[in-house]
């Protein structure tokens, strides 16, 4: 085994100072020369990750700007449904993995639709709760969001799901489908990094919050959808198909994890005067 000292940088002493090694520099380890702004960036990096003080509630109007957009605008309407659909393909695809499924990819396609590709066992708990995933992962992830804007955390939140959208392009399998998922992580890469900064003022609670009640209105609108839909591929009559319960018994779980999350918004959108 060749074994070597680590290399150095000779740094110059003051006048007048003499070596006890005889030379006229002092040896400096190379390591303990610090990358110059590496440890400014992670600190930046954190420092949008933190909390922050609860939002003051009349600085949240960016929540009442995406809510307006969203309805007055066919365009942005439009991109909020694709938006929808994301979350529910996501959703499908981490309970899957969770129960010990494999995640192949996802599509969304032109009407909006969405479906994700997962392999296991045809058959049992693990199918049946993949299955069920779905329908009430946008109001979850909506009312989390909303909850964890109001309460300081709009940062971690979009960390968070810039790391997700960045895993999601990677098993996206159309170029629809990689668009959307690419525009979404960088509209969230700029709110994260630059939301708060350039306007002086909590913008991503507020844009957080918006967006998070857009999924929660969506998640709604879904189930309405879904009711009214004659689809044999419908994913409550799959798990009808899977279980001994009827169709309509698991579109009814679903509305009640809706009608659940949305009390919980409700009630901290009340507490707030």
């Amino acid at each position: 085994m060749i074994v070597t000292s680590a290399p150095t940088i000779s740094a110059a002493l003051p006048a007048g100072v003499r070596s006890t090694s005889g030379w006229a520099a002092a040896d400096v380890p190379v390591a303990a020369v610090a990358l110059p702004g590496a440890g400014t960036l992670w600190e930046e990096v954190l420092s949008r990750m933190a909390a922050s003080p609860a939002p003051d509630p009349r600085l949240l109007w960016p929540a009442a700007v995406v809510l307006v957009l969203a309805w007055a605008l066919p365009g942005v309407r439009r991109w909020c449904r694709a938006l929808t659909t994301l979350v529910h393909e996501a959703g499908h695809a981490a309970i899957g993995m969770l129960v010990g499924r494999r995640f192949h990819g996802f599509v969304i396609a032109g009407d909006l639709s969405g479906r994700a590709v997962t392999s296991g066992r045809s058959r049992g708990s693990g199918r049946c709760i993949t299955a069920w995933a779905g329908y009430p992962m946008p109001a979850v992830i909506g009312a989390g969001a909303v909850l964890a804007a109001l309460s300081g955390w709009a940062g971690t939140v979009l960390a968070a799901a810039l790391v997700v959208l960045v895993a999601l392009l990677a098993m996206s399998r159309s170029v629809r489908t990689a668009a959307l998922v690419t525009f979404s992580a960088a509209a969230v890469a700029v709110l994260w990094w630059w939301g708060d900064t350039a306007a002086a003022m909590p913008v991503r609670a507020g844009v957080v919050a918006g967006v998070g009640l857009l999924l929660l209105a969506g998640a709604w609108e879904s189930l309405g959808a879904v009711a009214r839909s004659r689809d044999g591929g419908a994913d409550h009559r799959t798990l009808a198909a899977l279980t001994p319960l009827p169709a309509g018994f698991w579109w009814l779980t679903w509305v009640l994890v809706d009608a659940g999350v949305t009390w919980l918004v409700v009630r901290a959108v009340a507490g707030l005067w």
